[in-house]
């Protein structure tokens, strides 16, 4: 099993990915719903990443105490 804290660089780094797509369709042919996904997708991932980095601090936390 992956740590938490491996998983979360991973969604991070595909949030990334997505918004970078997403500004590059936006340069290319304006707003369209493709973007809007993108964005969608980007922010989930992102906000998944933070919660697994934090839930990795967390139980590092509690296994010192």
């Amino acid at each position: 099993m992956r740590s938490p804290f491996f998983s979360g660089v991973i969604y991070i780094v595909l949030g990334i990915t997505f918004t970078i797509f997403a500004i590059q369709q936006v340069i290319i042919d304006d707003w369209g719903f493709l973007v809007y996904a993108l964005l969608i997708f980007a922010t989930f991932d992102i906000g998944a990443g933070f919660r697994l980095i934090g839930l990795h601090f967390r139980l590092k936390h509690n296994k010192k105490k």
